[in-house]
């Protein structure tokens, strides 16, 4: 049986079998939340492990949008990697302007409304490649939209990413939970929790 296939069960935990696409998706996405909430460079690297497994999983559960995020992220972790490792002395955690929050939040609705028509209809523009129709696709579009402005202030360290990581791990939870990938669901719980704590030291750091 193939090693990334949903089906290939690591472990089982209170009768939940977990794959271990999912499995070590999950465990490296947490591990990469928690050197991010620490303003810790390891988050970049940690991250590409997670970004790989988590597109195999998204693609074999439907959630498309989910799954070209994942490219998205991998392209902006090595851009947020490469502008901590040599830009340390120069990026500082920070906040945004009224005007630029302002503008953000349009961009994501109208993003969110784009793209959730776009995957709504996949099936449909691509029926080759994508043979199942979309899953909760306005829902998962806004994940996607709002993770891709979402990390790019995380590797510019604007103060403003802990929100938006908020509000994503809650539509993440329910989507997840949704979908029945419980393990996946609860591991965005957890993020959410890191968020917070997030927020809380990137304020504290900033307060310094």
């Amino acid at each position: 049986m193939n090693f990334v296939h949903i089906n290939n069960v690591a472990i089982e935990i209170l009768d939940y079998p977990i794959s271990y696409v999912e499995l070590i998706g999950t465990l490296f996405g947490l591990i990469s939340v928690y050197f991010a909430s620490r303003s810790n460079i390891l988050t970049w690297s940690t991250g590409v492990i997670n970004e790989l497994f988590l597109f195999l999983l998204f693609f074999q559960i439907q959630l498309y949008a989910d799954m070209f995020l994942q490219v998205y992220f991998f392209i902006v972790t090595i851009y947020g990697w490469y502008s901590w490792k040599f830009d340390v002395g120069i990026i500082k955690i920070s906040t945004l302007n009224t005007s630029i929050r302002i503008y953000l939040i349009g961009l994501i609705v109208f993003g969110t409304l784009l793209m959730g028509y776009f995957f709504k209809n996949i099936h449909t523009y691509f029926p080759s490649y994508f043979k199942i129709q979309a899953s909760f696709p306005f829902s998962d579009s806004f994940v996607l939209v709002g993770s891709m402005v979402a990390t790019v202030l995380l590797a510019k360290k604007k103060m403003e990413t802990w929100f938006l990581w908020m509000a994503i791990d809650l539509v993440c939870v329910f989507i997840y939970n949704k979908k029945e990938i419980y393990f996946l669901s609860l591991e965005y719980l957890i993020f959410l929790g890191l968020a917070v704590y997030g927020l809380y030291n990137w304020r504290r750091q900033l307060s310094k």
